[in-house]
């Protein structure tokens, strides 16, 4: 387990060396984003206190099970943390797998079954302390991103992932497959990266691979090769 101080509000939790999540510093506590695969909900609280400060909530970027896995021990530890998700993700949280009229229809898979409920779901543009929700559906039809408009730290989930270089969700690269694998849909994929980008964040943090700082030259290569690639897909 690796525990890197981002910033002086976040610190990130990387397992297995590609799969984060993260704490993020508030006023009463800590928000923290995602949960990572089961078993990690150890280091998670132990992080929390030597950092000393309690964890008050849990804010999910969508429902993958590298991302919820360790929900249910969270919260089931420590009944007083809230639990807020994207109002359409929440769907998938709670095993309903049906596409809406309009979605991409592919079949939906990566989703474990979990008990934990929502205590807030959140829309586009909400605050929850610092953070402001930005929905960003493609790797999933619910995903959220964070934005901290302390300092500008946009933590992206797997809107975008960095473990060779920065990728969109949806872009196709041998030496990274997955980025494309578990995408659901290339094309919104592509859609939410371009939003993400017009955010001009101070720095991007990912759900897997590290943190860039002035992260927007960056974002633009990535956007422009997932809407490369989302159109030879519609060719």
């Amino acid at each position: 387990m690796q525990f890197v101080q981002e910033t002086k509000y976040l610190t990130r939790i990387t397992r297995f060396r590609t799969i984060n999540c993260f704490l993020v510093r508030e006023e009463d506590g800590f928000s923290l984003v995602d949960t990572g695969l089961s078993g990690t909900a150890p280091a998670i609280v132990a992080a929390a206190a030597r950092l000393g400060a309690p964890i008050r909530r849990v804010l999910l970027t969508h429902a993958h099970i590298d991302h919820v896995g360790s929900l249910d021990t969270l919260l089931d530890s420590n009944r007083r943390i809230e639990l807020l998700v994207g109002s359409r993700e929440a769907r998938l949280l709670s095993g309903d797998f049906s596409l809406d009229s309009g979605e991409f229809q592919k079949k939906l898979f990566g989703f474990p079954a979990v008990h934990s409920r929502p205590t807030r779901l959140l829309a586009d543009r909400e605050r929850v302390g610092s953070l402001q929700s930005i929905f960003c559906p493609g790797h999933t039809p619910g995903h959220m991103a964070f934005l901290d408009r302390r300092d500008g730290t946009l933590i992206a989930g797997d809107a975008f992932t960095n473990q060779v270089r920065l990728l969109a969700a949806g872009t196709f690269k041998f030496y990274f497959p997955l980025a494309a694998l578990f995408a659901w849909d290339r094309a919104a994929s592509a859609e939410s990266a371009r939003k993400l980008r017009s955010l001009n964040p101070a720095r991007l943090a990912v759900g897997h691979g590290k943190t860039i700082v002035s992260p927007v030259s960056e974002m633009n290569s990535a956007v422009e090769m997932a809407f490369r690639q989302a159109r030879k897909m519609l060719d």
